[in-house]
């Protein structure tokens, strides 16, 4: 059963969602919505509210966001029935910040930068995240794989989930080990959410209420470096820690993004261990 959307996530949907294949008005950036939460937020105001008449012309006046493009954004109402209709007939739900659902770490460990919408498939009870991020290079080694997989094996056989990014290589290594272990993993996505989550493995899985795909994309974006780099965030903020396997030293979104999220790390390629 869907849940139905709330009035709040219709309104971020509309001010920062790509809806059909029209690219204007240009959906608002993270931090020209997060300078409209903060206008909203002294106003005592929610998102849902910029949907009645006059507070979307205050709103813009007073954030500098352009007045036509922020009505053509909320006009939108025709579009966005369209799309909720088609992510629903395929499982997909979303959320916004506003909503009650929203992974609450990613509220606390990334403030401003935690993303307005997620978009996702599976039992949304896993949103409260834990367990142990397993991230790594997509080219990596049959030693690094297995290295992936029995850290997997290991973590969920202590009731933890594996957290990842569904990238192949260890991302994939790693989150395929969880689940034939029979436990639980969460793969935050950079790409392609709609065709990932029809795999047919992935779906038997969804199903038993074993695998979360989330992402702060549209369910069908396609992958770019700067998507892959910006979700990186993610996976380690949905984790307790984190295990990077088989990283080129200094090189990469996998090196940056360890770099930039956690504070203490092991970095593991076929010659050493690199506290």
């Amino acid at each position: 059963m869907n849940t139905p959307l709330t009035d709040d996530t219709k309104a971020v949907i509309l001010l920062c969602g790509v809806l059909g294949k029209e690219r204007a008005p240009k959906p608002l950036s993270q931090t020209e919505y997060n300078g409209l939460a903060r206008w909203l937020n002294s106003k005592k105001m929610r998102p849902e509210d910029l949907l009645h008449a006059g507070n979307a012309h205050l709103a813009a006046t007073s954030t500098g966001i352009e007045d036509g493009r922020l009505q053509d954004l909320l006009g939108r109402g025709v579009q966005l029935g369209f799309a909720v209709e088609e992510w629903q007939r395929n499982g997909i739900w979303v959320i916004s910040r506003s909503d009650r659902d929203y992974p609450e770490r990613y509220k606390r460990r990334l403030k401003t930068q935690s993303p307005p919408l997620i978009f996702g498939v599976g039992d949304r009870t896993g949103l409260h995240g834990g367990g142990l991020a397993i991230v790594g290079s997509r080219r990596v080694d049959a030693e690094g794989a297995s290295f992936a997989r029995e850290a997997a094996r290991l973590t969920v056989q202590h009731g933890m989930p594996v957290v990842s990014g569904g990238a192949r290589g260890v991302d994939e290594s790693a989150m395929t080990a969880a689940l034939d272990a029979g436990g639980t993993a969460i793969g935050v996505l950079a790409d392609n959410l709609l065709k990932k989550s029809l795999d047919r493995h992935g779906r038997h899985a969804i199903a038993e209420g074993r695998l979360l795909l989330l992402s702060p994309y549209h369910p069908n974006a396609h992958f770019t470096v700067g998507a892959a780099m910006g979700r990186n965030k993610l996976i380690y903020a949905m984790a307790d820690y984190g295990l990077v396997v088989s990283a080129e030293h200094k090189k990469g979104g996998t090196w940056a993004g360890a770099m930039e999220e956690l504070k203490c790390y092991v970095l593991r390629n076929s010659r050493d261990i690199v506290p």
